[in-house]
């Protein structure tokens, strides 16, 4: 069993306001609270500038996002107390909505150095072979894709396929997935919601899912849907939400949650 507490986080993204400026601070988040435990999906909507990125690059450490004020716990255990790497290592894991490339580092050694990471030791080269191979298979992947660079050249949809991979490969213990769904075509969003779906029903595991629009939750079922606004939540409740989203839109929301000046 895992959970993940959020109490009243306020995060700032730091930017140059121009060039040969100073950097700026700029207050994104303004007191988030949320808990995710194991068995939770747990879904967050909302506009275009609302903040649902930032929450998930300050619960992985993203250097550009200071978290000002409030806690990040996992399992009782202060998260903002470690790097990236021990937060991984720890049981969290970020599907990105812009996968970067990496150069000169083939996807089978990236997954593998990442799995003996996490695990604490290399995995015996016969059951992982046969693990990868079960994983690509289960999502369409090519096998060739495995000793290509990581995510060099891919397409959105095969990028979206490999952050579902590791997913699959890692199985941590809170899954952070920002857009997943973003740039999909309605095969892929069906492959990679499998494999979603694959994850959720592996254990006691908990997704926080960000997404724009309702048409993965047609495949992933939330268990409770947060609206994002101004920087915090500001209305929950069950998948009914989600269609009065769709039907409705954010127009609702609009104002709500921004702090006055």
């Amino acid at each position: 069993m895992a959970t993940l507490e959020i109490k009243d986080l306020h995060v700032e993204v730091r930017a140059a306001s121009g060039v040969g400026s100073d950097v700026e601070a700029k207050e994104i988040l303004r007191g988030v609270d949320l808990t995710v435990k194991s068995g939770e999906t747990h879904a967050i909507m909302g506009p275009n500038g609302s903040g649902k990125s930032t929450l998930a690059y300050a619960i992985a450490g993203h250097p550009k996002y200071e978290v000002t004020s409030g806690e990040i716990l996992l399992d009782g255990r202060d998260v903002l107390s470690l790097s990236v790497d021990e937060r991984a290592r720890a049981g969290l894991f970020l599907a990105m909505q812009y996968p970067v490339e990496v150069p000169g580092v083939s996807m089978s050694n990236f997954l593998r150095t990442a799995a003996t990471a996490v695990r604490g030791e290399a995995p015996k080269l016969r059951t992982w072979v046969k693990e990868v191979k079960t994983a690509m298979n289960d999502l369409d992947i090519d096998p060739a894709f495995a000793e290509r660079s990581v995510n060099e050249g891919f397409s959105g949809g095969e990028k979206k396929r490999h952050e579902v991979l590791q997913l699959a490969l890692l199985k941590p213990r809170i899954a952070v997935l920002d857009e997943t769904d973003s740039g999909l075509d309605v095969d892929a969003l069906r492959v990679v919601s499998e494999g979603i779906n694959r994850y959720r029903a592996s254990g006691d595991v908990g997704v926080l899912l960000i997404t724009h629009y309702t048409r993965i939750l047609k495949y992933i079922t939330p268990d409770v849907v947060h609206v994002f606004a101004g920087g915090r939540i500001v209305s929950s409740g069950g998948a009914e939400l989600a269609h009065e989203l769709e039907e409705h839109g954010y127009v609702q929301f609009a104002g709500v949650g921004v702090a006055a000046p």
